[in-house]
């Protein structure tokens, strides 16, 4: 087979990490894998994998973007791949018009992943005109059907995001030398039982019920500390700001440590006592919440979106009613009481995601 996937770029991300892990999976099947982004970081990793890598700027959500939908037309006529596999919006409307200009007898067979909850409208129906829509959870499965009629439930296959559990082996330890450098870096840290709540700082992650949570858990327990893991975008250097204001109106400093954007984010997990995934609005997948459950530290979180899908069939305990927090207060306190235990993970693993959606692929050239 000859598989095409387009997405914006390859800089980083849950978009970004699946292509690279389909191109990985055709290439040692011995298939033919192209990817056409705007380029980025990932590029040089993607080709000494064994991919080819076609730039071309279909990134923008700008009317001036129409001027690739010529240019793409002729690298998928110039290349003839079997299958074009979609991963978001901008390079969806291109592929459509692109495809438009192709003889029906010559056309690739087209595939989507509907990798978000995008707003509700016309400029998104576009991810679910495909031969196949994958959705990355059940939760996304429901969003589709609830929203989008044009749809025949038949053509939406759901394949769970996966993880390599090589990566993140149940029980793993971080080394001495990296439990050295943390207590050097961070020496508050030291004997604490550590709260982490991971992901990028914006207002959409929970950082506030985090902040109200250890206020209220602190007077009991002095030992408690919590941790965020996560960078602040430049555009989001005001919140952090306000933030760290109202962490020291409430005299927290001592109790909540910002460590920044991480690469040893498995590190982190492991290290940490419970892992929070406190979100204002539902993730599709909740690929942090599976990696630190497969390393074998205890997740709560919300009851909805992937993390309830994950934590349902993985950690059920950690499940709490959505903004319940006294439910949470609960929780928290109890795994503080008493340590859980986790079970070792076996699913959602990317050995099963991969073999999916290439049998996916497999089935529409039939």
């Amino acid at each position: 087979m000859k598989v095409m996937q387009l997405l914006p770029e390859l800089n980083s991300g849950g978009v970004e990490r699946g292509t690279l892990e389909i191109a990985r999976a055709l290439v040692a099947e011995g298939h033919e894998s192209l990817v056409v982004s705007n380029g980025g970081r990932l590029v040089a990793q993607l080709e000494a994998e064994g991919s080819k890598h076609l730039t071309l700027a279909i990134h923008k959500k700008a009317l001036s973007s129409l001027w690739q939908i010529r240019p793409l037309r002729q690298l998928i006529e110039q290349h003839q791949p079997d299958i074009v596999h979609v991963r978001s919006r901008v390079p969806a409307w291109l592929t459509h018009f692109a495809l438009k200009g192709i003889p029906a007898t010559r056309r690739p067979h087209l595939i989507s992943t509907v990798h978000g909850f995008y707003s509700i409208n016309r400029y998104s129906q576009i991810m679910t005109r495909a031969e196949k829509v994958i959705a990355v959870s059940d939760s996304v499965v429901k969003y589709i059907t609830d929203n989008y009629k044009n749809c025949p439930a038949q053509d939406i296959v759901r394949i769970y995001r996966g993880i390599d559990p090589a990566a993140f082996p149940h029980g793993y330890q971080p080394s001495v030398q990296w439990l050295n450098q943390t207590f050097k870096d961070f020496p508050e840290l030291e004997n604490k039982f550590l709260l982490c709540l991971p992901g990028r700082i914006t207002r959409l992650k929970g950082h506030e019920t985090l902040i109200e949570l250890v206020e209220k858990l602190q007077q009991h327990y002095p030992n408690l500390h919590a941790v965020v893991v996560g960078g602040a975008d430049p555009k989001k250097a005001a919140y952090l700001k306000e933030m760290q204001d109202t962490i020291q109106s409430k005299g927290l400093t001592d109790k909540i440590t910002f460590v920044g954007h991480r690469s040893d984010i498995r590190e982190w997990l492991a290290f940490s006592d419970v892992v929070l995934s406190l979100s204002n609005q539902a993730e599709t997948f909740g690929r942090t919440a599976l990696e630190a459950l497969s390393v074998g530290t205890p997740v709560i979180g919300w009851n909805r979106g992937g993390v309830a899908e994950i934590l349902s069939q993985v950690y059920p305990q950690g499940l709490i009613a959505v903004d319940d927090h006294t439910a949470l207060f609960n929780a928290v306190k109890q795994h503080l009481d008493e340590p859980q235990q986790v079970k070792p993970v076996t699913m959602f693993s990317l050995k099963e995601m991969c073999d999916q959606t290439l049998n996916l692929y497999k089935q529409v050239l039939k």
